[in-house]
This record gives structure tokens, sequence and C-alpha cells, in this order.
């Protein structure tokens, strides 16, 4: 039984990886899994493949892409998420901005330089004719950080996944103004190289494991109302969120759906021009 060290959001996206923990079905591959959840997103499981307390990574594709690109000795595996995210804009419950064009120029919170949180008020930047380089940013670190950082006007807007956001702004700790949309598939597994290369069929099965319980989950008429009190949120909310989310079932490798991303973090000078032109080289485990 090999163990390896895994690390996700604490997030509904998640539940297939968690379920099939739950259920043994790693191990029934030879794998034992230890889940760790990461409070502070993508950026925080950065640091995690690149110190060596993580070896697989269920993170941001934009985030992740980025990283690697820039040095990370880790690669991109799979999709795990066909479907977009759509991240809720939160302002201050009191702020007099009402709509996405009144951002320009502002400060928004961030869990972290490199996470999406970050990358994506740069893409909205970019998106909407902006100067991306006029964002001011403050790092919280958090969810948590990022509703201090409104409720003390130290941000004037943040970032999030909108349904996991949802109760608090229910509870009027915030208020959402809109939404922007990934133009990409949202999250993607990543494995250090070193991971990667020892353990190149262990983590294909596991892939495919995943993918399974994720289709089953979804198919599942009581999906709802699981995710809903293990997350916390309301009913409806998730079956909204269901109905727009699709996991990578299949786990087949789509390679081109990365044009996008790398294209997007050239235009906004996030990584270099010599390893945009050999993205594809770089991203990928070739052995699986």
């Amino acid at each position: 039984m090999k163990g390896l060290k895994i690390g996700g959001v604490p997030e509904h996206f998640n539940l297939p990886w968690r379920l099939a923990i739950e259920e043994g079905k790693f191990n029934k591959i030879g794998l034992e899994l230890h889940w760790s959840d990461m409070t502070g997103g993508t950026g925080q499981m950065i640091k995690g493949l690149d110190i060596g307390s993580l070896d697989i990574a269920v993170l941001l594709t934009e985030g992740i892409t980025k990283a690697i690109l820039e040095g990370l000795p880790a690669k991109i595996i799979q999709v795990y998420v066909n479907s977009p995210l759509r991240w809720g804009v939160h302002v201050p419950i009191d702020s007099p901005i009402e709509s996405l064009v009144d951002l320009q120029n502002k400060t928004f919170a961030i869990s972290r330089y490199g996470s999406g949180s970050h990358l994506m008020a740069l893409v909205h930047a970019k998106q909407a004719g902006w100067n991306a380089a006029n964002l001011q940013f403050n790092v919280v670190g958090d969810i948590y950080g990022g509703l201090w950082a409104l409720a003390n006007h130290e941000a004037d807007a943040f970032l999030w996944e909108k349904f996991t956001t949802h109760p608090f702004v229910e509870q009027g700790k915030c208020k959402c103004i809109g939404e922007v949309v990934t133009p990409w598939p949202c999250f993607v597994i990543a494995v250090r190289d070193e991971t990667a290369k020892k353990y190149s069929e262990l983590i294909h099965q596991m892939c495919q494991v995943v993918g399974e319980r994720a289709k089953q989950l979804k198919s599942d008429e009581e999906a709802a109302n699981t995710l809903s009190w293990r997350y916390h949120l309301e009913k409806n909310q998730v079956q909204s969120w269901l109905n727009e989310t699709e996991w990578n079932y299949n786990m087949e490798l789509n390679k081109p759906l990365f044009h996008e991303v790398i294209s997007m973090l050239s235009d906004l000078d996030l990584v270099s021009e010599e390893s945009s032109k050999k993205a594809f080289q770089i991203l990928f485990e070739k052995e699986i």
C-alpha cells in the first residue's frame, strides 16, 4: 500500500475525492491517500507541491499553469472539472459599488499572489479592457481573510467561488455584485515531478477511480442533500451548482483546452514568452 499526500479546497467540488477515500476505493488499487483541506486555495497548494508537503493537488487551472511555467517541479496530469468556475465578485455590504464596471483601479483581496482570486481579478481587468497593472492587491490568506478585509474596508472587492460564499452573502457579511466566469475548465490534478515519474500507473488508476466516483455522484438522486449537509449550503443552491458542474468522468486529458489559459497568462505578461512557446512540453507528464 503506497501512501501519498493530496490537497484540495474544502469545497463541494471535491466531494468525489472524500467519498472515494471514505469508501476505501483507492485502497483497492493499493493507494492510501492522505487528504488535507487547503483553505488557502491554489496558492497554498502550489507552495505545498513546491516544498514537498503535498504529492498531489486538485487546484485551479490558471494558478497551477502559471506556477509550472514559472518553474514549479510539477505536471498537470488530468482535468478534474470540465465546467468553468463561477467567481462571485463581492464588495463590502455598505459599499457604494454596485457594478463590475466600478472596480477599475480598485483594491482586491486575494488569498495569495498566483492564486485564483488574484489571477481572475487580472483576467477580469483584461476582459474589461482595463490596465491590469493599475489594480491593487491585499493578501488575506483565505475566504475568512477576504471577508474580514471587506468588513474592515481593507479591500474594495474579493473574488471567490459564488456558491461557497452564498451563505455569507445571505448573512449580510458582504454583497455579491456579479460574477466572473473562467473561460476554461476550472480544476485540474497536478502531481510533483518525482511522484509522477515514480508512480505513473498508480496515479493513472487514481484518476480513473475519482472520475468514476464523480460520475456516480452526478447521477445520485440524493446528491443535492448530501452536498447540502456536508458543506452547509442551501439545497436549491446546491442543485443549481450540480446542474452546471461537469466533472471529467472519463479522465481524458484534452490538452488543446489549455490554449486559452496559456494565451491569457501570456497576454497579461504573467509568464515569459519562451515558456509560453514551450508550454505543452512543460505542463504535461508524457508518461500519463
